[in-house]
């Protein structure tokens, strides 16, 4: 498994923590930054992690702003990301186990520590379901990805 993360200003503090975790766990991964608490655009960080899993070269990613919100919306503007917004376990799972999503965004001024970890642990280690109606879901999605994205 390899995956890209990121961070702006307002994830920088929790981005550690997230290191330490796939580092713990022998987990390939990349960080595109940020690397300071000066103020940046989340939109720069978000779309190079994004970009480097719609390409492939990274199973997952993972990005961490103040709220999350910024994070995601930008990720899901890249052709082939399904990114999944996501403050509890629960969620993480059902992002992963339903959605099949690549790229989870989270919220430092949301979540702790702790939790982040939880919810990093339930997106990395589930595996998409496969059931035929999620499996017709998520090309419903890349369907509409080919008429929108040009």
């Amino acid at each position: 498994m390899k995956v890209a993360i990121g961070c702006d200003h307002g994830g920088i503090n929790l981005k550690p923590v997230l290191v330490d975790y796939l580092q713990k766990n022998a987990i390939e991964f990349k960080d595109f930054g940020c690397f300071t608490a000066e103020s940046v655009d989340y939109n720069d960080y978000a779309l190079q992690v994004s970009n480097a899993v719609a390409n492939g070269e990274y199973d997952f990613g993972i990005l961490i702003c103040g709220t999350g919100i910024g994070m995601s919306i930008v990720a899901n503007k890249v052709k082939g990301i399904r990114c999944g917004h996501c403050h509890d376990v629960f969620s993480a799972k059902m992002t992963r186990l339903h959605n099949d999503a690549n790229v989870l965004a989270l919220g430092e001024r949301v979540v702790g520590a702790g939790l982040m970890l939880m919810i990093v642990d339930a997106f990395l280690n589930t595996e998409f379901s496969g059931d035929q109606r999620h499996v017709r879901r998520v090309e419903k999605i890349k369907e509409i990805e080919k008429k929108n994205f040009k």
